[in-house]
């Protein structure tokens, strides 16, 4: 590790020093060969217009002996041309052997009357007879032609030479140099990071006490810091962490319920004592749930939640012998998901007595009430002379009734509420059934003075529901409002449709029903005004049994009421599935 690091370092040095010395070598000899050509051009422009001064002013002179004279005191090769470009004389040529020469770029600007200024490859037969040498040329206009100057290139890398080598040896001075100091401060680096290393080492190995100090405040030394202050963080974290995990396990241990969670898989993550006990064999961490668990709706209640991420509820009476569960399980964050079994064994015995006592008192006073009534009926078919005996025959042969219909109601309620009843269920078209319901009561409201009336009734509409079990309900509520609104004149039967089907209703329009008691109007006999209901002869079960008829439909019964505004109750029933599509 120590070496990898300062490897690395190394190399990262070396190529910044390298790069930078080279960069730095180029940009200086560029900067020199720049400045250098620009000094020697500008030698050259004053030496060509020196020699174009003698050309025009020295007559002692011949032409050839100028440019020779001129040539060689500028180190370069001299050449005059007349206007036509023809060469008059030239340093190191015979002119009369020379090509023309007005094609050439520096003297078509001195025959144009400027300085003219190319550099090119050419022959120097002084030089290099054989070989094309870079030249700088210089061409100044004078009377009767130009003169010009050529300066050979090569010249000026000759010149170039010792600055090039100085150059060198500087760079490979200051380059081991740096490489020294680099290898120092690699080595200083190295050490730091791996100090940083060990110390998150340790941490990712679980020593959340492990603690790393920096006096510097570079940015190593704030790396440093952070990560000191990050794990000082996460160990207070943990802390609290597993602190909660104590309180959580203690309270779901605590818990009369069983607990148990699993993961995707289906492995066992964790399960309370409560599930502990429940097993026959306590389940293994990590192990499928399936080893421990057989029982088909518990499995497949947890299978849903952990796969479609929703609370998913059911009812097992196979996980333990005798014993009734209700499931309730939830997807977790991470994925799996978490059951919470709660025994039902004894709730479900006291409410199977309930019923079982209610379905054999009734069963028992059938009998005898039928009795009653048969023989008082009996005895006011008799002539008799005292007629106060036929008033309490009349007496007795009401209540008996009215046990009786107590008795009927009983029995309908006890067999809904067990699931003892079957319903038929079947497509009916909501019209059919306001139809029916209107027809079936209205000479019974006609005595009371009451108009029953449809609106509303969506005829498109249908829904699943059981025809006779909806015109019980209709009967109930049509009868309350008959006992208790009928002064309102008028009872509204209608249907809408409704977010989870179709919702039916029974408006009048009688004194109403004061807030505090619409939560209660289903439970068994109670009762809002209790001697009037006694007066009408009422069970106080009718509501009741609407109930749990809508509720066997798998839809919701409720009531709206204000006092002197009338009453409205209404019931959904969920609607066919082509209708909902």
């Amino acid at each position: 590790m120590r070496s990898r690091i300062f490897v690395k370092l190394m190399f990262v040095f070396l190529l910044v020093i390298g790069v930078t010395a080279i960069t730095l070598q180029w940009t200086v000899r560029k900067v020199w060969e720049r400045t250098l050509r620009e000094q020697i051009e500008r030698n050259l422009k004053q030496k060509t217009l020196m020699f174009a001064y003698r050309v025009e002013a020295d007559r002692q002179h011949s032409l050839a002996d100028i440019t020779a004279q001129e040539g060689q005191a500028a180190g370069a090769r001299a050449t005059v041309i007349d206007p036509t470009g023809k060469v008059l004389a030239d340093s190191e040529a015979d002119s009369g052997t020379m090509e023309n020469q007005r094609h050439r770029r520096e003297f078509a600007s001195a025959l144009a009357g400027q300085i003219g200024v190319d550099e090119r490859s050419g022959q120097s037969p002084a030089l290099a007879p054989a070989l094309g040498v870079p030249f700088l040329y210089v061409a100044v206009p004078v009377s009767g032609g130009a003169v010009r100057l050529a300066y050979p290139v090569a010249e000026m890398e000759i010149t170039d030479r010792p600055l090039a080598v100085a150059l060198l040896w500087g760079s490979l001075t200051a380059f081991v140099f740096a490489v020294i100091v680099a290898a120092v401060a690699a080595q200083y680096v190295g050490r730091r990071l791996l100090r940083i290393v060990d110390f998150a080492e340790r941490v990712a190995g679980g020593d959340l006490t492990a603690r790393i100090a920096s006096a510097s405040g570079d940015e190593i030394g704030q790396v440093a810091a952070a990560l000191d202050k990050t794990t000082r963080g996460v160990e207070e974290s943990y802390a609290r962490v597993q602190n909660s995990q104590r309180e959580l396990e203690t309270l779901l241990n605590s818990m009369q319920d069983a607990v148990i969670a699993v993961d995707l898989e289906g492995r066992v993550q964790w399960a309370n004592r409560g599930m502990d006990r429940l097993l026959l064999r306590a389940p293994r961490l990590n192990a499928p749930l399936i080893d421990s668990v057989r029982d088909p709706d518990f499995l497949a209640a947890i299978q849903e939640a952990a796969r479609d991420q929703i609370v998913t509820s059911a009812r097992s009476n196979t996980i333990a012998p005798g014993r009734i569960f209700d499931v309730t399980a939830a997807p977790m964050p991470g994925g799996g998901a978490v059951a919470v079994l709660r025994d039902l064994t004894e709730t479900e015995r006291m409410e199977k007595s309930r019923r079982d006592f209610i379905a054999n008192v009734s069963h028992e006073l059938r009998t005898p009430l039928t009795s009653i009534q048969g023989y008082t009926e009996t005895l006011l078919d008799s002539p008799i002379a005292d007629n106060h005996v036929r008033d309490f025959l009349e007496i007795i042969r009401k209540n008996a009734a009215r046990m009786s219909r107590l008795t009927e109601d009983l029995l309908t309620l006890a067999r809904v509420e067990s699931g003892e009843h079957r319903f038929d269920i079947e497509r009916v078209s909501t019209e059919e059934l306001l139809q029916d319901a209107l027809e079936s009561f209205r000479e019974v409201a006609r005595p009371y003075g009451v108009e029953l009336v449809i609106e509303n009734a969506v005829p498109t509409a249908n829904v699943n529901a059981d025809r006779e079990a909806i015109h019980q309900i209709f009967s109930n509520l049509i009868e309350n409002a008959l006992k208790y609104a009928a002064s309102g004149k008028k009872i509204i039967l209608g249907a809408r449709a409704a977010v989870n089907g179709v919702e039916f209703y029974v408006r009048d329009f009688g004194p109403g029903i004061s807030s505090e008691h619409l939560h209660r109007l289903f439970e068994r006999f109670y009762r809002v005004d209790k001697a009037r209901s006694r007066e009408s002869g009422g069970t106080g079960l009718g509501l009741a049994i609407a109930k749990h008829i809508v509720l066997a439909h798998e839809g919701t019964i409720r009531a709206e009421s204000e006092l002197n505004h009338g009453s409205t109750f209404l019931f959904t029933l969920p609607a066919c599935e082509a209708d909902s599509a």
